[in-house]
């Protein structure tokens, strides 16, 4: 049987389909997702709720003169599909494939791109205002529908209500979907999360046709659109009551809760929004893993477990059985996230005033095994990272010693609380970026390449890295107990296999600006931040087979920067290679240099190579293939040493 998705090659293919038909192609697409992600992996459960509002979105509006915004960008799998990428799906997130999330280079429907959450509504503020001011100006043809779909999510994010409020005060008219399936990544928190449960479950909402009518009819600048509208829509747009004096005291008009799943029910409720001449909230029930029962049915752990499926997870359309264990292959070491999350549990132990943060990824950060052991230490103020790190300032101001476990990337939201609330204040606050360096699939908006860069100017912070998972427990606790401000950057993924330091007593204290030598050699020094030790060691061995005996030292810190070792290496190597995983602009080579320039290093006919990342966003896939792109593996950097040499090495 042909499916009907196969002869949608542009969203303009919908709009001549009936209701029934276009009800037909969202549940094909949620098929295709489930067939093609449950084979190659992928953002997948917030997708295939979003399948009903995608089709009913395109089946109205022509894009890309209309605009929709998806938020995040993990929602938009059938925006994709939709929009001339259907036989692309199974490319998504590898190397020279599609973009995991929205991307302006991939596709003109494409209208913005986002892999950090609440954006959407301030930039759809701003492509309606730049509309109108166009057409004011005489520019023809510019003027389209605004839509942008948000999450409830995001919508705990506080520069979605900064968007919301510009966008009242103006009167923009621009429809938001608030895209409401009680989920972000894991289950949503705060009084935000209990607004819209109540709105959920509220039984006024649940009124007789009489009532549905006379309370949208009350509703400014919309209840005259919807007075006549048919019994389907009133049967679908459920009463508001007071739940919806949030959006009204912004000058928003509300409509809602409609069935996310029920594309009649939504194009009529769209019809009406985009005919009112003012900001419209149109509230949409979805399910997320809507058709696939172990995420539909599993409740919120289901969701959770089912937000990305992994490679080959789903077989058929349901769950891949389970690998059998192999008893005799060696057990794989831990993640770094997983050693930060109970060497956690130890620290909240040993010390009652530690508590530990986190901006809505308690799974993603290791901090859900704080939230179990030590729930009274542990806080989620959603996706919110301005206000993880006021809360903790305030925490610290009480005394107490707060750890934000927030990846690298999502940090850089919260960049004026770390200058202006930690750092200025000296407060004792622990900064733990999860996801340092490339970080793969998810591609340049998640890459953690620019906290070193970004943090290192600043007064009153230690910076710290780890070379493996014992060395992060160590300066998890160094962090800890230093008096002052301590930011500390670990990789995703699997440790090296060492062995950890174990109990209350294991850790020790690091001295901070102090490095180690870790291997002895000549006439080149190797000097690793964080992953970079791994990189240098690896070049190490490759130079030792090509003749050349290289020194490698872990400086563990990069502000500040162990001036001595710096000394010690210039005075007896002609080469300093640094290496970090980073941009190199403003980053730990650089520290290096002013650090020695600054303390009168001499560095006679010592050279420094850097070595980090390049001066552009780097691309999505595995990130073995994105560390071979950017030369920031072991061969590279030892053929870059042997040039600087004269030596030949290679194979």
């Amino acid at each position: 049987m042909t499916r009907l998705l196969d002869r949608i090659d542009r969203p303009q293919d919908l709009h001549g389909l009936s209701e029934e038909q276009l009800q037909q192609v969202a549940q094909e697409v949620r098929e295709h997702i489930i067939d093609t992600v449950g084979e190659i992996g992928g953002h997948f459960g917030a997708n295939l709720g979003t399948c009903e509002i995608a089709v009913a979105l395109h089946s109205l509006l022509d894009s890309p003169k209309d605009k929709i915004l998806w938020d995040v960008g993990h929602q938009s799998y059938p925006h994709k599909i939709l929009t001339g990428r259907r036989d692309q799906l199974g490319t998504i997130r590898k190397y020279d494939g599609m973009a995991p999330f929205c991307a302006i280079h991939e596709s003109e429907h494409d209208i913005m791109g986002a892999g950090h959450a609440s954006t959407s509504i301030g930039y759809g503020v701003g492509l309606r205002e730049g509309m109108k001011l166009r057409e004011a100006d005489g520019e023809a043809g510019h003027a389209g529908k605004v839509v942008a779909v948000i999450g409830d999510g995001a919508m705990t994010g506080g520069v979605a209500f900064e968007a919301a409020h510009q966008a009242g005060g103006l009167g923009t008219p621009l429809v938001v979907i608030l895209n409401d399936n009680g989920m972000s990544i894991s289950p949503n928190v705060g009084a935000l999360s209990r607004y819209f449960q109540g709105v959920r479950l509220h039984p006024k909402l649940w009124h007789g046709r009489e009532k549905v009518e006379e309370r949208l009819a009350d509703l400014p600048g919309v209840g005259g659109l919807v007075e006549n509208v048919g019994p389907k829509l009133k049967g679908s747009m459920k009463l508001l009551n007071a739940q919806g004096e949030l959006w009204e005291s912004l000058d928003w008009a509300y409509v809602g809760v409609v069935d996310g799943h029920d594309v009649s029910a939504l194009r009529a409720a769209l019809r009406q929004a985009f005919k009112a001449d003012r900001p419209v909230v149109v509230h949409v029930k979805t399910v997320k893993g809507k058709g696939f029962a172990p995420a539909e049915d599993g409740g919120l752990e289901g969701m959770e477990q089912w937000h990305a499926a992994k490679p080959g997870s789903i077989v058929a359309g349901a769950p891949a059985p389970k690998k059998a264990v192999d008893p005799d292959a060696p057990p794989k070491p831990p993640t770094y996230t997983q050693v930060f999350g109970e060497r956690m549990i130890e620290e909240v132990r040993a010390d009652r005033r530690v508590v530990g943060i986190t901006a809505a990824m308690n799974t993603g950060t290791g901090l859900n095994l704080l939230q179990v052991a030590e729930p009274e230490h542990y806080f989620d103020v959603g996706i919110a990272e301005q206000q993880a790190l006021l809360f903790a300032s305030g925490l610290a101001l009480e005394g107490l010693k707060p750890v934000a476990a927030i990846y690298s990337t999502f940090l850089q939201r919260a960049y004026d609380q770390i200058v202006h609330d930690v750092a200025l204040q000296e407060l004792d606050v622990v900064l733990a970026m999860d996801r340092a360096g490339l970080v793969g699939d998810d591609g340049p908006t998640h890459h953690g390449v620019f906290d070193i860069a970004y943090l290192r100017h600043l007064p009153n912070i230690v910076l710290a890295a780890p070379r493996d998972e014992s060395q992060l427990v160590h300066l998890l606790h160094t962090g800890i107990d230093h008096p002052g401000t301590f930011a500390l950057r670990y990789p995703r993924g699997e440790g090296t296999g060492v062995p950890l330091p174990t109990g209350k007593d294991g850790a020790r204290v690091l001295p901070i600006g102090k490095g180690e030598v870790l291997r002895q050699g000549d006439r080149v020094a190797i000097l690793g931040y964080g992953s970079g030790v791994g990189i240098g060691l690896e070049a190490a061995a490759i130079l030792h087979e090509a003749g050349v005996e290289a020194t490698v030292a872990d400086a563990r810190y990069a502000k500040p920067i162990d001036v001595e070792l710096v000394r010690e290496l210039a005075a007896h190597h002609e080469v300093l290679v640094t290496i970090e995983e980073g941009v190199l602009q403003g980053g730990f080579g650089s520290a290096v240099w002013e650090a020695g320039e600054e303390h009168g290093v001499d560095w006679g006919a010592c050279r420094i190579l850097r070595v980090g990342l390049p001066d552009r966003y780097v691309t999505h896939g595995a990130p073995a293939l994105l560390h071979a792109e950017v030369g920031f593996t072991g061969g590279d950097v030892a053929a870059r040493v042997g040039t600087a040499l004269g030596v030949a090495v290679g194979p």
